[in-house]
């Protein structure tokens, strides 16, 4: 009787088996070529959706197939656990962050088991755990004694009525508290900072370092650090203070007829005029109150209020106006603008709202504008006029041309010099909640900040602690933990009660996988030399900036730090595209619509009011009723199916849309796979090791060809830019071959079978392992090596050859691969094909396409 496939039963065992084996620890053996394959870690949210799936499973088939290639893998998983959700459950359901969080995990962790990701369990990381975040407080304190760490005011949301600090995600698009409601406000905290802009350049040119990441996401890094290259310009107030400006146009000084501050400018108090210090303070409070999306947005009105005072033009000794305006920003440049209206667009609007002067001193070629006539801005080249020493220029950047010669005026003249600007800012990690990283040091009357001794981490969470959503952070409210003796002179002293950004535990956590059960250091030098960097990273295009760029500075660091060896700590980047679904959005409401409420699909509408519905595909999401459950498709088809569904449907770096029908197809082909393995399985005296004999007959030689072309194929998807799509096809011709072939009892058939089983492995690794089982293997398919290619089975003895006749195709002939041209003429016309068209008639000319076909242009 047949067996039948039970992708319940079988995935359930092999997963027992495979844990109870160790089969996927990572060996330190050097003897081997190491790979370190990883995704991205998952927040534990407590489920697991599609986009985790994809992911985990492009990654897993790149480990399995690099072990089988004979590589130490490196496959890890872990869970960034700190975070907001974690605390927002506490405050409404009353369970501590650190429970949520673990109960998450455990069944995340089941989870991911039965996908049967090939992770290397042994070295699982959790960043809330102490014996991980002791670390990150270590790393912390080696930047501080680098330098690295500082602390300054910055601004935060704030909730006037709940007393409290407010992240970005918990205020909503009006600019109200999620939770009290009441319109938020910006104050000014002492926070901590991380110098990256120490590393601005470094990271910038790096880039140029890793071909192996999509352009687009070195052009979004590139395009975040923000490069500019101008003059730091020294002009000063009526009453002598300095007041610097990075301008990328020091040609255009002369045309300065304003200047703007930063509301935040520390400046601003002092410059402002008695009669105007209540008309900016009501100023500041609005540009407080906004986000900078909204103040630095093109196509808003501008807003502004002059201070009352002046500012001193070094190049020419005008006097100019200091206004203050939202669209400046503190933490760009100097956080103050010399304003050249005649040639940038937002000054100009500015200057003609608020009645400003417009000076032109830059000429288009072969054109006259005036600025009391423009219309607006004229951003371009042209020649320099009204600008001293530039007169009669080139304007431009380039050699000879207006920009290096105003700065070099600049620099002889003792008024500025060139300088690079960067538009990436210090990292901001400081956070007023409690479920985090608490930032380890102790402030001192006596002694300032002090570091917590490396014996004394890590410095813990504590577990008493209120959660109300209100007052200043769970942390700072509770006196027996924030007031400690100072580990420098004893003296009473407080501990500090922010905590770290989420990003710092995700900014080194590929480095502790290396050595990740290490209680005396975050990692041996050797082990992550040896590891490092990892040869391919996985996840989504939403991290492309900052957890990357994080990661990338933290590296660089540490490596200056001499704890490691290598610049940069990803080899290859792989973004994959999003998972889609069929989505239903009534256009009249806005709202979507389960489809499991849409009666007819052929002709939706919504069933509330009727109204035709709109039908797109979109990312899948709870918000959007389009979400699958991976757990009801494990359930129904196991997780090979969907694995192949995911793997098949479209190149891993391209969006997938969800289709029911084609995970029911893959389902199907590992039915045909199950069939036609277990019935030769089941042959008396089947050997799956044969040995080849040493003529072939032609079907024993077509058969081959196929199966060394799978191989040679599949190896190169995978091998190349993971097109894994191509790779499930390249299965199924296998499959198909096997199952069309006349010679199933060759050793040659033999030979296929194995092949298909060991190629299908790294994609449907429970299948392919019970397969290999039932075939008479003891040990798992996991461990056999990678089928190779005979460049000798590749090569036809025959080819089919096209007969045309006039340019229509008649037929077609088998014949020698190694006829010349001569010979193809020959057999063409002389076969019946041809014959039955030519015959009698005269042939004008006959056209030869070696190895593809012959085409005989008669006479009419």
């Amino acid at each position: 009787m047949e067996s039948r496939y039970t992708p319940g039963e079988i995935e359930q065992k092999w997963q027992q088996v495979w844990a109870e084996q160790r089969l996927d620890q990572a060996s330190d053996d050097a003897s081997k070529p190491k790979f370190y394959a990883l995704s991205m870690f998952p927040y534990p949210s407590g489920n697991l959706h599609m986009g985790h799936v994809r992911n985990y499973t492009i990654t897993d088939v790149v480990a399995r197939v690099r072990r089988m290639q004979g590589y130490r893998v490196l496959h890890p998983m872990g869970w960034d656990a700190f975070g907001l959700p974690a605390e927002n459950a506490a405050i409404d359901r009353g369970i501590h962050p650190a429970q949520w969080t673990y109960q998450n995990i455990d069944q995340m962790r089941v989870q991911l088991q039965e996908l049967g990701l090939s992770y290397d369990w042994e070295r699982e990381v959790a960043t809330c755990a102490p014996d991980y975040y002791r670390w990150t407080q270590w790393i912390f304190i080696q930047m501080l004694q680098m330098g690295l760490a500082y602390q300054k005011e910055a601004a935060v949301n704030w909730d006037p009525i709940d007393q409290t600090v407010l992240a970005n995600e918990q205020v909503d698009s009006e600019g109200r508290s999620w939770r009290s409601g009441a319109r938020v406000e910006k104050k000014l905290l002492r926070q901590w900072f991380l110098k990256i802009t120490d590393y601005a350049e470094e990271l910038l040119q790096d880039l140029d370092k890793l071909p192996g990441w999509p352009e687009r996401v070195r052009t979004m890094q590139a395009n975040w650090i923000g490069k500019s290259t101008g003059a730091r310009v020294g002009f000063t107030t009526e009453g002598g203070d300095e007041l610097p400006v990075f301008t990328t146009r020091p040609d255009t000084l002369w045309g300065a007829t304003f200047m703007v501050l930063s509301p935040e400018h520390p400046l601003v108090e002092t410059l402002t005029a008695p009669d105007r210090v209540a008309t900016v303070e009501d100023y500041r409070k609005e540009a407080a109150a906004k986000s900078e999306i909204d103040r630095t947005a093109e196509d808003r009105e501008k807003t502004g209020v002059w201070m009352g005072s002046y500012a001193v033009n070094p190049v020419n000794g005008a006097k100019i106006p200091i206004w203050i305006a939202d669209y400046v920003l503190m933490g760009y440049g100097t956080g103050a603008i010399m304003a050249v209206p005649a040639h940038d667009q937002r000054d100009f609007e500015f200057a003609r709202k608020f009645g400003l002067p417009v000076r032109v001193v830059v000429q288009p070629e072969g054109q006259s504008i005036d600025g009391d006539t423009l219309t607006e801005a004229w951003p371009g080249d042209g020649v320099m006029v009204n600008s001293g020493p530039l007169d009669g220029m080139p304007a431009g950047k380039g050699e000879g041309q207006s920009v290096a010669a105003a700065i070099a005026w600049l620099e002889a003249n003792g008024k500025g010099n060139g300088e690079a600007n960067y538009r990436l800012r210090d990292w901001l990690i400081s956070r007023q909640r409690y479920w985090g990283v608490p930032i380890p040091v102790v402030h001192c009357p006596s002694c300032g900040i002090v570091p917590v001794p490396d014996d004394q981490l890590p410095v813990t969470l504590p577990e008493d602690v209120e959660f109300s959503g209100r007052g200043a952070s769970p942390l700072a409210q509770l006196d027996h933990w924030v007031n400690v003796p100072c580990p420098s002179c004893g003296e009473p002293a407080k501990r500090e009660t922010d905590t770290m950004d989420t990003f710092i535990d995700s900014s080194w956590y590929f480095l502790r996988y290396s050595d990740a059960k290490n209680a005396e250091e975050a990692f041996n030098a050797d082990k992550v030399n040896g590891w490092m960097p990892v040869d391919q990273y996985v996840g989504g295009i939403e991290h492309a900036i900052l957890h990357l760029l994080y990661s990338r500075f933290l590296t660089k660091v540490l490596r200056d730090r001499g704890l490691l060896n290598f610049d940069e700590p990803f080899q290859r980047l792989l973004t994959q595209g999003m998972v889609q679904n069929l989505t239903y959005k009534n256009p009249k409401t806005g709202k979507y619509v389960p489809s499991d409420q849409v009666a007819d699909p052929a002709n939706p509408v919504d069933p509330t009011t009727s109204d035709a519905l709109e039908v797109f595909y979109e990312k899948m999401s709870k918000s959007k009723y389009n979400g699958v459950d991976p757990k009801a498709v494990l359930a129904k088809y196991g997780a090979d199916t969907a694995r192949m569904f995911i793997l098949f449907k479209a190149p891993p770096e391209k969006d997938l849309e969800w289709d029911d029908a084609d995970v029911e197809g893959q389902y199907r082909f590992l039915n045909r796979v199950w069939r036609l393995v277990t019935e030769f399985a089941s042959r008396e005296g089947a050997d799956i090791n044969a040995a080849l004999p040493k003529s072939l007959t032609k079907d024993e030689k077509t058969l081959r060809r196929a199966i060394h072309a799978a191989i040679k194929d599949i190896t190169e998807d995978i091998d190349g830019d993971y097109q894994f799509n191509t790779a499930v096809s390249e299965l199924m011709k296998l499959n198909n071959a096997l199952g069309d072939a006349p010679c199933k009892d060759s050793p040659v058939y033999a030979e296929g079978v194995r092949a298909l089983v060991l190629l299908l492995a790294p994609f449907a690794p429970h299948l392919a392992d019970e397969l290999w089982h039932q075939m008479g293997h003891a040990d798992s398919v996991h461990l056999a090596p990678w089928p190779s290619v005979d460049p000798a089975a590749l090569v036809a003895d025959e080819i089919t050859l096209v007969i045309q006749v006039m340019g229509k195709t008649r037929g077609t002939l088998e014949v020698p691969a190694d006829s010349d041209q001569a010979a193809l003429e020959k057999l063409a016309r002389e076969s019946d094909i041809a014959q039955k068209y030519i015959d009698g008639k005269e042939i004008k000319k006959v056209i030869v396409v070696p190895g593809k076909l012959v085409n005989f242009v008669v006479a009419g």
